[in-house]
């Protein structure tokens, strides 16, 4: 996903008006140094490459929540972002059956391989329907 001034800039007027998302002077004399995405506009960036990539083909029923996410390095115009999933359990949900819960790991890289995002976190599925032998159908 290519991050484009232009998104960086409408992000933050929209929902993180911080001067170093906002305006180049501000940000050079910012620990950044440079104008730099907000890090909730790279979680929106990777919701995005989530959906694209799987949820909407996915019997997702939305997430419960995550447990951790840090921001690793700032994310700059000009990057192109990637994401890398790592599936840590499954399991069915105790109060639903017919619902599984996914934990995962994402890492979010830049395109130099360095990464600036990780979070974990669970989605919620609806499961396959068993047949009587207790397999998928």
């Amino acid at each position: 996903m290519p991050v484009t001034r232009e998104a960086v800039l409408a992000f933050a007027r929209e929902f993180d008006p911080q001067p170093f998302h906002l305006d180049d002077a501000a940000a050079e004399a910012s620990l950044f140094g440079r104008l730099a995405a907000s890090g909730w506009h790279t979680c929106a960036m990777t919701m995005r490459m989530m959906c694209d990539d799987y949820l909407l083909d996915a019997a997702s029923l939305g997430s419960p929540g995550i447990d951790s996410l840090r921001w690793l390095k700032p994310v700059f115009p000009g990057d192109t972002l990637r994401a890398r999933l790592t599936v840590l359990q499954a399991r069915p949900m105790n109060s639903r059956p017919g619902v599984g819960l996914v934990q995962s790991r994402w890492e979010v890289f830049n395109q130099h391989g360095d990464a600036v995002l990780s979070m974990e976190g669970w989605g919620m599925f609806r499961r396959r329907p068993v047949d009587a032998a207790g397999s998928p159908d």
